[in-house]
């Protein structure tokens, strides 16, 4: 018996310690008992301590005063962003005159000629509608401003993702250098982006086009490396042993067969644009965004989405097209000849406009919905926001999700001590990735105490974590109903289609009509923004488990739900942790945009700071967002997706 009891604790701790997770979590634990009573005696409290946080406001605000102060007068700023500057604006007023001059009837007529051209009739008769319906609406001119912005806008993007994408495609070291920095840029909210532009080039058109540029020009770039590796590389082969050259290599063979990428990185880029493009009315940028922001300001549901329309019919319209000319690669080449008559047709359009005099929208034409939808919002406020019977109104169910759970999970993360916050951000990071990814997520969230924001960033944090377990419950259940019904995919994916292309700033505007505003609206918005991502990746990863395992699991009489559960699920965790990592970087990324309806903590900081000029304030905010966006990536993102992520 004694020999019996003694041997039991050899067998048994051995496993257990040759368990990778189990090793990582003991060492977490012999770390925690040894810092944490030493930390806790030092620094007590919840709360960040004071004398671990530095005051930036004072410098920030020092170096904005000395921009602002010079920047009519210093070289850097008039020979050098001052050009970049001047040629915005330049850029974008010569699209916008061009537009002016073709009328509604010249542009609406090439916009058609172009969908004709790209994806056939029915596309060419639906992109003269939607822009016929951005006139009806009275947005005319706003929707030529804001394609003015874009036209610009995407071009440069294009450009400098291209030359990135060139450079990580042909050069390792070039691909590793600039991995991490298109990484981090691909987790940071839109609105981090408008900071540094705003502290640069002031409030306005180039401040917009450039932060668009930041934003739109990752995608373009890693669809461009990811194009240029994989070349057949048989097909270079060939070409090698003709004796070309690298150059007449790259145009010849491996940008052509990169254009299915090329492409596809061209369609991402219009989006993310479009998307920046409108967020970006926050800083001056004019167009559709300023209507947006200007009737979210002041709560006029039917003037937003009286902008709001044209914003997601440029959005369907551009995806559509873009699309379509992508899968229309590699089939049979047609002749050049049909886009001179479109070309043709189109100046024949504008000209005739012109001599008739009709190139303005007219008057007459045009639809006032901002008054009946403002009508309905009205009764909605009066019947359905409180007071119905059972089920209770939309304001009721957006104080009792703001009682229920907002609060708690705000106060209990404010409870937690601040040495226990980075030490679940380690043990998540961790055990999910590698020693490096845990250092990462620690230094994001401390950096986040170190700037004084540590309160507003939980109170953020709480909110996302709050959208993504009703995203993810959400998501998760529609994904797999999706994956195991094609009737039902069938049906849910236009639905995805037309979600997934509109702008984060629309989805602000039902949320207002339905919930007022406050941080359960934010919080609405921003699972209503994240789902498509969630849902589409989910049965994607469902769809594509072997199908050999799923017979062999019917083969010995296992139910659907015991093949889900023990088969499907299990073979998709890949795609699962994916899902779960970007629908936590989407709902941060509408939370944040949420401040502008009540949301609070860092988006109202960031708001605030745009608005009163107050860099100081906004400029920490946005670094603190930075900060939090990189460690959730980091906590939710697998080592094995981040190693191969772009390449």
């Amino acid at each position: 018996m004694a020999t019996v009891t003694a041997s039991a604790p050899r067998t048994l701790l051995p496993g257990f310690v040759k368990t990778r997770a189990a090793r990582k979590l003991l060492v977490l634990a012999v770390i925690t008992a040894v810092l944490a009573p030493l930390v806790n005696s030092r620094w007590p409290g919840a709360g960040w301590p004071g004398a671990l946080t530095v005051d930036l406001s004072k410098p920030l605000t020092s170096a904005s005063n000395w921009i602002i102060d010079n920047r009519d007068s210093h070289p850097l700023f008039l020979y050098f962003f001052g050009y970049i500057s001047n040629g915005v604006v330049l850029s974008v007023r010569a699209v916008y005159l061009v537009l002016l001059a073709a009328g509604w009837p010249g542009v609406t007529v090439a916009a058609a000629l172009v969908a004709w051209r790209s994806a056939g009739v029915r596309l060419a008769l639906g992109t003269a509608a939607a822009f016929l319906a951005c006139g009806l609406l009275g947005m005319w001119v706003a929707t030529m401003q804001t394609l003015a912005l874009m036209v610009v806008a995407v071009l440069a993007s294009v450009l400098v993702g291209a030359l990135l994408g060139l450079g990580a495609g042909l050069s390792d070291r070039v691909d590793r250098a600039l991995r991490p920095v298109l990484d981090t840029m691909q987790v940071l909210p839109a609105f981090a982006y408008l900071l540094p532009v705003v502290l640069v080039f002031g409030i306005g058109v180039p401040a917009a086009v450039l932060a668009t540029v930041v934003y739109a020009a990752p995608p373009m770039a890693r669809l461009t490396a990811l194009g240029l590796r994989g070349a057949d590389k048989e097909v270079l082969e060939a070409v090698d042993s003709l004796g070309a050259t690298a150059r007449q290599r790259l145009l010849t063979a491996r940008i052509p067969l990169a254009r299915k990428e090329l492409l596809l990185g061209l369609n991402q880029t219009i989006m993310m644009a479009l998307s920046m493009a409108v967020i970006a009315s926050v800083i001056g940028a004019g167009g559709l965004g300023d209507r947006v922001y200007q009737a979210l300001a002041s709560v006029d549901v039917g003037a937003a989405l009286a902008a709001g329309i044209p914003i997601v019919l440029l959005a369907v319209v551009l995806d559509r097209v873009t699309s379509a000319a992508g899968d229309r690669i590699g089939q049979e080449q047609r002749s050049a000849r049909p886009w001179a008559y479109a070309a043709l047709a189109a100046v024949a359009v504008a000209l005739a406009a012109r001599l008739a005099g009709r190139l303005d929208w007219p008057t007459g034409w045009t639809v006032n919905i901002a008054e009946p939808v403002n009508r309905a919002v009205d009764w909605m406020t009066a019947h359905l926001y409180s007071g119905v019977p059972v089920v209770g109104g939309t304001a009721d169910w957006a104080g009792r999700f703001t009682t229920w759970v907002l609060d708690p999970v705000r106060s209990g993360l404010q409870w937690l001590p601040w040495w226990s916050v980075l030490l679940i951000v380690a043990a998540l990071a961790w055990l999910i990735g590698t020693w490096r990814t845990a250092l990462t997520a620690v230094l994001a969230m401390a950096a986040i105490g170190v700037l004084g924001v540590w309160k507003p960033s939980l109170d953020t944090l709480s909110q996302v974590l709050a959208a993504v377990a009703v995203t993810l419950v959400v998501g998760f259940a529609t994904g797999i109903a999706a994956a195991r019904s094609d009737r039902f995919e069938r049906l849910l994916r236009p639905v995805l289609d037309v979600f997934q292309t509109m702008p984060q700033f629309v989805y602000l505007i039902p949320v207002v009509a339905l919930f007022g505003v406050g941080r359960a609206p934010a919080v609405a918005a921003a699972i209503v923004y994240a789902l498509p991502a969630v849902v589409r990746i989910t049965a994607q990863g469902l769809r594509q488990v072997d199908p050999a395992a799923l017979e062999s699991a019917r083969s010995l009489g296992a139910t659907s739900g015991q093949q889900l559960r023990q088969v499907q699920l299990p073979l998709a965790r890949p795609a699962l942790l994916l899902a779960v990592n970007q629908g936590v970087v989407l709902v941060l990324a509408v939370v944040i945009i949420g401040g502008l309806v009540g949301g609070g903590a860092l988006g109202y900081n960031v708001v605030f700071g745009l608005a009163q000029g107050d860099l100081a304030t906004g400029l920490v905010a946005g670094i603190a967002i930075v900060c939090l966006g990189l460690m959730l990536d980091r906590v939710t993102q697998p080592t094995e997706r981040r190693a191969t992520k772009g390449a």
